[in-house]
């Protein structure tokens, strides 16, 4: 029997302008289930964490483009995401391409064989937020240097 530690899920609460178009993409293209909600705001459990989307007018929203070098590829600043099995990583990526996803950073292996290799993609949400889904060769070294 493995015992596996269990790590408390995180909260994440982002703006989003058109509630409607993103609770959709969640749902639909990330296929995350649906929690609370209200009139304004609405929970998703985003691969066993807790994501918000808030309604606010676009002119409350501020996404300025930056980005910060890694492996050959300019990164997307902020962004979020989770860090899936290889296997989930692999059929997440299948599905995305699938959905005509449009990626920053197309999936592909970086730091490829090095401490911390990692299957990566990066794309964004209907409101501009960046995601990020990795998955490692070696989850132990999700923190090595």
């Amino acid at each position: 029997m493995t015992n596996t530690p269990q790590i408390p899920p995180f909260h994440l609460a982002i703006p989003v302008a058109d509630l409607a178009k993103s609770r959709q993409f969640y749902a639909e293209v990330l296929g995350c289930k649906e929690g609370r909600s209200d009139e304004h705001w609405v929970d998703f459990n985003f691969f066993g964490h807790q994501l918000v989307i808030h309604q606010k007018t676009v002119t409350e929203i501020s996404h300025k483009p930056i980005a910060n070098p890694v492996d050959g590829h300019a990164v997307p600043i902020p962004h979020f995401g989770v860090v899936l099995s290889w296997n989930d990583w692999e059929k997440l990526a299948e599905d995305l391409k699938t959905k005509n996803i449009e990626f920053i950073i197309e999936p592909y292996i970086r730091f490829q064989g090095k401490v911390g290799e990692q299957a990566t993609m990066f794309f964004l949400d209907v409101e501009g937020n960046a995601l990020e889904f990795k998955a490692f060769k070696n989850m132990t070294q999700l923190f090595a240097k």
